[in-house]
């Protein structure tokens, strides 16, 4: 690692490391339907089929991966902003919420849309870009103190206060034995369910991939003279980060999320090609353009209030049992469920 840093920097590796991970979980979201929208549609309709099992096998696996990793010594997440840094559980709840109606009005989170644009939805194309520019407007621009004063509603300290596992006195060979646990039970779940092979062993590679985000970028840190962040897979800062240095710098500095974003959709839009999956998909009578557009709106504003998307806080952050995660996570769930029940809801004619 020392040699590769020294050869080619920081900055280069972290994008080769980000390309990698972004590659595998693009083309394994694609190949396992990974949604956590779908797997909160199906409990809300009183149904635990196979878009749930999909969902538990790739979270109990990034679990197990990034809590082994820690017993092994491969990785500590002590200085992960996720634990380190003060939250907000007043945005972690608020943000939650929003983003899991958001994702419910725009068919997908922040992951599933970079996967879909990657197979050629249009659709999720034109919502992940009005979503990065919301969610920029809301780090830094107009939308930024109405965050801040949202976030600052009910804060909380970083480092143990955050922990879930030391507020619970569990360590990391507990968590990661529990995590095994429940990840055969979700197998089991899915080979019930009829779920195919292929489909949930790629489940599997999604939760790893998480894992070894992390992993990869604490080996990094901890061989760089250089201040480096570790971090896992998250898209909406990224994705923000991504825009905003195209459009606005001569230079993109090379960096872990630069190099995940495009490396999901190349990963997504492979795997469609192989098995062709590749298919324009436009607004239509049936895809209202606004709805979509409110929900981007909801899940940018939403995820930066939350601390992270569906899979940064509900995957990357739980797997590091963050408790603001945890509680975002839970949020978007209560959310997508809410919002699902009440599209369903019959509509009362007038006589």
């Amino acid at each position: 690692m020392e040699n590769l840093l020294e050869t080619y920097g920081e900055g280069t590796v972290l994008f080769a490391l980000g390309g990698i991970v972004g590659l595998v979980f693009g083309a394994a979201a694609y190949q396992s339907k990974f949604c956590l929208r779908a797997a909160t549609i199906e409990v809300a309709q009183g149904r635990f089929g196979s878009r749930l099992s999909i969902w538990l096998i790739a979270f109990c696996a990034a679990v197990f991966g990034v809590q082994f990793s820690i017993a092994m010594g491969w990785l500590s997440v002590a200085d992960a902003r996720q634990l380190a840094n003060v939250g907000s559980l007043s945005g972690a709840i608020i943000g939650g919420l929003m983003f899991g109606i958001g994702m419910v009005l725009a068919r997908g989170c922040a992951s599933r849309l970079l996967v879909l644009s990657g197979t050629g939805n249009l659709r999720a194309l034109v919502t992940g870009l009005v979503l990065t520019v919301v969610a920029q407007a809301s780090l830094s621009g107009v939308l930024a103190p109405a965050r801040i004063y949202l976030s600052g509603l009910w804060s909380i300290q970083g480092g143990s206060a955050r922990d879930m596992l030391a507020l619970i006195g569990l360590n990391a060979t507990g968590a990661a034995t529990l995590a095994g646990i429940c990840f055969v039970g979700a197998l089991i779940f899915a080979a019930r369910k009829q779920v195919p092979v292929s489909q949930y062993g790629a489940a599997v590679i999604v939760g790893l991939a998480v894992a070894g985000g992390w992993v990869g970028t604490y080996q990094i840190a901890q061989a760089s003279f250089e201040v480096v962040s570790i971090t896992s897979v998250t898209f909406t800062g990224p994705s923000a980060d991504t825009l905003m240095a195209l459009v606005t710098e001569p230079s993109v500095p090379m960096g872990f999320g630069l190099g995940l974003v495009p490396g999901v959709f190349i990963g997504a839009a492979t795997a469609a090609a192989l098995t062709s999956g590749l298919r324009i998909q436009r607004f239509g009578q049936d895809t209202p353009m606004e709805r979509y557009l409110i929900g981007a709106f909801l899940m940018g504003f939403g995820s930066m209030l939350a601390g992270g998307c569906a899979v940064g806080a509900g995957m990357s952050g739980g797997a590091i049992f963050s408790l603001t995660a945890w509680v975002a996570v839970g949020c978007m769930w209560i959310g997508a469920m809410g919002a699902q029940l009440v599209l369903e809801k019959p509509q009362v004619v007038a006589a």
